[in-house]
């Protein structure tokens, strides 16, 4: 009896409706993927706005020292003598969930702003989320001073320096290794300095990034 029932019940069954049964079932095989690849697409869309979304790496100048010798007038014919360098520590943050390398950067020294010494500084990796200390030694070169002579002589008369430092460094985060974002640190800082003890008095500092 149940085997008679079931021929009847398949004979009941119309082509048209075997055919709308095998679109369904074929709909339901080629939207289970597609739903799969949709619901994959706005995961990483989420992460590529969130978690990874690209951030520009942070500098700080950590420390700023002077080394040498204090600026001497000589007479009768005014002569003044420089030997002077600045030490400086800068820390370069990547807030990024991927690697940040960076090629050579280059620091510049600045006196009334005209360029009186300049330093380069060695390419490097920063890991996600990590943190480097950057070291960059700045002397101030005497014959560049020639345009500002007279200003010159009167800051060191007066017993303060002021001298700005423009440092970028320029680099690639990288996501996997497919994904790559160029982008450049930079931090200008202006360091008040005295003469006399050869110490930094004041230093104001800025930082950005150009993406």
């Amino acid at each position: 009896m149940t085997e008679n029932k079931q021929e009847q019940e398949q004979e009941q069954v119309s082509p048209n409706d075997m055919k709308q049964m095998r679109r369904r079932r074929c709909l339901m095989l080629l939207g289970a993927p597609l739903l799969l690849l949709m619901l994959l697409f706005i995961i990483v869309l989420i992460l590529a706005l969130t978690v990874f979304k690209p951030k520009p790496p942070r500098t700080q100048l950590l420390s700023a020292n002077v080394e040498g010798v204090a600026p001497r007038l000589s007479l009768p014919a005014i002569q003044i003598e420089f030997n002077i360098s600045l030490d400086l520590e800068l820390l370069v943050d990547n807030r990024n969930h991927a690697s940040f390398k960076h090629g050579q950067g280059k620091s510049f020294l600045l006196y009334q702003g005209s360029s009186v010494g300049e330093a380069e500084i060695d390419p490097g990796l920063i890991p996600a989320m990590g943190k480097v200390t950057v070291p960059c030694r700045l002397t101030i070169q005497v014959d560049r001073l020639a345009s500002n002579f007279t200003s010159l002589i009167n800051d060191v008369l007066g017993g303060e320096l002021v001298v700005e430092t423009h440092t970028s460094i320029p680099g690639k985060i990288n996501y996997f290794g497919i994904f790559r974002k160029h982008v450049v640190a930079v931090s200008e800082c202006q360091l008040t300095m005295n003469v006399l003890n050869m110490s930094i008095t004041k230093q104001t500092c800025k930082d950005k990034t150009k993406l």
